[in-house]
């Protein structure tokens, strides 16, 4: 029986399940594109181009082990941990000879595969370039379409698709810039492959000794091609292959195991799709949860003369209970199923902005299984069964005569459970957002933040009555100078808090989550700017042109009289243990007339071959002091030991780990310098150091201006990654407006019958309406402001957050545009009503 009246409730109160509806289709399509995106990160596939015609792939190891041992109980247990590295790992040749001698072996060609980048200037997107030496071009394969292979260490073959793009045929002349400054070669061929060329990356061939010279990594290779013989199965092959490579660093691939040894990035970008999906779709639950949770909450007490009535004529709580559990499956499902299909398209274009704000490779294909699709329905039926359960618990529980008071009258004050359960909350955010205060790094602080956000945000929700009635009294003096219409919105916020309470909550987590996704990167990034421009003492940078400035360059400075100091840095990331931590490479010669990092142990003199500075924080938790050894993992998985010369203070500004400039330089794929530090004396300018450089010569400031439009950038992908939760709550906060002034057509009328003209009823609704507007901006900007103080301690160890007064109005202004018109526009329908016909229906 309840079953037929909740269909029946359900097709003849579309207009009240509306909000319910729209909320769980919009959680659902939400929950469907984060799990699309973390299902990618899991499963997406990474095709290899480049080593397409080379069923066996040997290359080395790019991960870093470590093994614990632990003893419980009498029991042993081993557990084995792996990280990757940031650099490509290259394996010693003498491995190729290991696997010519596997029997089944037809050819195994070496692969040297190192950064090459054509200085054409040619229109269009630039692909990645890779240099290689012209006799592993059979791995492909690649064949000559016109011309002939390179002859010397002046020439080099180009694809199909550069020659294109940049109008060059073979005769031609190419400055090519590899891992030293630029040189010109003759284009001697142009290659192509079985279906044209390269999708995702542009290769060009030299001669073999050139290209070794190129590659810097003397009796090394990046890569083993293993072409099987005939007959000889390539699976079977590789067994035997690896069988050989034993007790080594190499590892054996195949199939679509190629591609993430071809594409190093998009192998990363796995890691940071899984963290950066798994991070959304943890925020996008937790505020699915606050929002659905609330409008079912809003919906159930719109409806509590029914529900009453019902109780009156003998429903039982267990009967009503049901009832809105299976009204509930029925919106949720039908929201679910359509949220779901929605997902899909939004997933594709939010891939598609992170591939091209270059956070994710488009070597790495989406997937777009049904997995997320059924965790997303699954969501929205678990998610509005439990929040009309829970809503509805104290009218199903009640008996009828209270139950139709009740439905008269909101209650004096809220439930005692209610209250005590933000009161929890209100704990646990606080508790949140102390222990944010003490984290010092941004993978560890980040989903802190945003889970402080929200569960204060719930702690606002359930205390929110209470909170609106104490608003009310303050607001009760600037509301009475409206006139009748502000009194009378007084009266409404303070007997009807409870319902304004749900408009209020939405509208809090709506600025408190824009206010911390839009200001967290920048108190990060002034920080550490800050500290960079106090640290570099050289008037003079060398900018970086095409992939970095060459050695060359840098050794033509440093010999210009007037140049004091030339100290060339490269930038990388090191492992010690399991730990990542962000590291640069300096020049030791004359380093302290360039750089000062905030020494605050040991020394710089010193700081040379064998050497390391780090920073308070590693030192920190590393237990490391001048004169320490430190055993690291460098870029592309080298170990090596180093001692600890100085402990210094701008870790934000200058990494946290710096080593000399010749070993960083020796194991990354990119040894060219990101930048150049010059100290000259006064009559050294601008113009002399660019004419001697080749590259573009920068102020300290100018640098500075640079290093913010980077952080920019590093901002807008942080936006963009929560932008679908700011979007959701967006829509959750006018939803909830609109459902909780569309309802009140009854009360409008009445307002009419006893004397309010149309225009004072429009002025009370305006005047509630900036009154919810108001609680809900200083809430969630104390939100806000709370978490992000507690940030910026752990992060710069100031409590300095920044927040841009013309962003926050801007966030207000957006907040007022929202909740404004989805007040105002349901009231003015709910007018149109006849006052005596609305009166005397049922």
């Amino acid at each position: 029986m309840m079953l037929r009246y909740a269909l029946r409730t359900v097709r003849h109160r579309k207009a009240g399940f509306l909000g319910a509806f729209v909320a769980l289709l919009c959680a659902a399509a939400l929950i469907t594109a984060c799990g699309t995106l973390l299902e990618t990160g899991l499963r997406g596939r990474i095709a290899t181009e480049r080593y397409a015609g080379a069923p066996v792939l040997v290359s080395a190891d790019q991960n870093v082990h470590e093994t614990t041992v632990t003893e419980k109980k009498g029991k042993t247990k081993t557990k084995h941990k792996a990280k990757p590295v940031a650099e490509r790992a290259w394996l010693p040749a003498s491995a190729v000879d290991t696997v010519r001698s596997v029997p089944g072996v037809g050819r195994a060609v070496p692969e040297l595969t190192f950064q090459a980048v054509p200085l054409t200037g040619a229109a269009g997107t630039a692909k990645p370039s890779y240099g290689h030496a012209w006799t592993s071009a059979a791995l492909t394969p690649f064949t000559l379409a016109e011309g002939r292979a390179p002859g010397n260490a002046d020439e080099v073959v180009i694809d199909r698709d550069l020659a294109a793009r940049a109008g060059l045929a073979p005769g031609a002349r190419l400055a090519v810039q590899s891992t030293g400054d630029p040189k010109t070669y003759t284009v001697s061929g142009v290659a192509r492959t079985a279906a044209g060329g390269l999708g995702h990356q542009s290769a060009l061939f030299f001669s073999d000794a050139e290209a070794a010279r190129l590659a810097a990594r003397p009796g090394r290779v990046s890569a083993i091609g293993v072409l099987p013989g005939a007959g000889v199965n390539a699976e079977q092959l590789a067994a035997r292959v690896a069988r050989a490579l034993e007790g080594t660093t190499a590892r054996v691939s195949t199939g679509d195991d190629r591609g993430p040894v071809e594409f190093l990035d998009a192998a990363g970008a796995r890691t940071r799709l899984v963290s950066m999906g798994g991070a959304m779709g943890g925020t996008s639950l937790l505020v699915a949860v606050l929002v659905v949770a609330g409008t079912f909450a809003l919906s159930v007490q719109q409806r509590h003369r029914e529900l009453a009535l019902l109780r009156a004529i003998a429903a039982t709580p267990r009967q009503l209970r049901g009832m809105l559990g299976r009204e509930a499956l029925l919106v949720g499902l039908a929201a679910g199923i359509a949220g779901a299909l929605a997902g899909l398209p939004l997933a594709a274009w939010l891939y598609g902005r992170f591939v091209a704000t270059g956070a994710v490779p488009a070597t790495l294909e989406r997937t777009a299984g049904i997995l997320p699709m059924i965790a997303a329905v699954a969501a929205s039926l678990l998610g509005g069964w439990a929040a009309a359960r829970i809503t509805g618990r104290r009218v199903a529980r009640i008996r009828p005569a209270e139950a139709l008071a009740e439905a008269a009258v909101e209650r004096a004050r809220p439930a005692w459970a209610r209250t005590v359960a933000g009161l929890l909350l209100l704990a646990g955010g606080a508790v949140l957002v102390v222990v944010l205060g003490s984290l010092r790094t941004e993978p560890a602080s980040t989903p802190v933040t945003f889970l402080a956000v929200v569960v204060l945000a719930g702690a606002v929700s359930l205390l929110g009555p209470l909170l609106v009635r104490g608003a009310a009294a303050l607001l009760a003096g600037p509301l009475s100078l409206t006139g009748p219409g502000g009194r009378l919105a007084t009266a409404n916020l303070r007997g009807n808090a409870t319902r304004m309470a749900s408009a209020v909550t939405p509208l809090t987590l709506l600025v408190g989550m824009t206010c911390t996704v839009l200001f967290v990167t920048p108190t990060l990034g002034d920080a550490g700017r800050a500290q960079a421009r106090e640290g570099v003492r050289a008037p003079w940078v060398l900018a970086a042109q095409g992939p970095g400035v060459g050695a060359e360059a840098a050794d033509r400075v440093r010999r210009t009289p007037g140049v004091t100091a030339v100290t060339e840095i490269v930038h990388t990331s090191v492992r010690v243990g399991l730990a990542k931590y962000a590291a640069q490479g300096v020049t030791p010669a004359g380093l302290t007339r360039t750089w000062d990092p905030g020494v605050t142990g040991g020394s710089l003199d010193g700081f040379g071959e064998g050497r390391a500075a780090v920073s308070e924080l590693a030192a920190e938790q590393l237990g490391l002091r001048p004169g320490s050894p430190l055993r690291l993992t460098l870029g592309d998985g080298t170990p090596v030991t180093v001692t600890v010369s100085a402990v210094y203070a701008r870790g934000l500004g200058f990494g946290d780990v710096t080593l000399p400039h010749a070993l960083v330089a020796a194991h990354v794929d990119n040894p060219l310098a990101s930048s150049v530090l010059v100290a000259a004396e006064p009559g050294v300018g601008r113009e002399r150091l660019a004419s001697v450089a080749g590259v573009p010569v920068l102020s300290a400031a100018e640098a500075d201006a640079v290093r913010e439009r980077r952080d920019a950038a590093g901002a807008e992908l942080n936006l963009l990654a929560m932008g679908l939760v700011l979007a959701f709550t967006a829509i959750a906060a006018v939803n909830t407006l609109a459902m909780s002034t569309a309802e009140r057509f009854r009360e409008f009328a009445l307002l009419r019958l006893a004397g309010a003209q149309r225009r004072q009823v429009l002025r009370m609704l305006r005047a509630e309406a900036v009154g919810v507007l108001l609680m809900g901006v200083v809430l969630g900007s104390g939100i806000a402001a709370a978490v992000l103080t507690a940030f910026s301690v752990g992060m710069t160890g100031a409590a300095a957050p920044v927040v841009l007064p013309v962003v926050w109005a801007g966030v207000a202004g957006a907040a007022a545009l929202l909740a404004l018109p989805a007040v105002a526009l349901p009231g003015r329908l709910a007018l149109r009503l006849r006052p005596v016909d609305v009166a005397t229906s049922s």
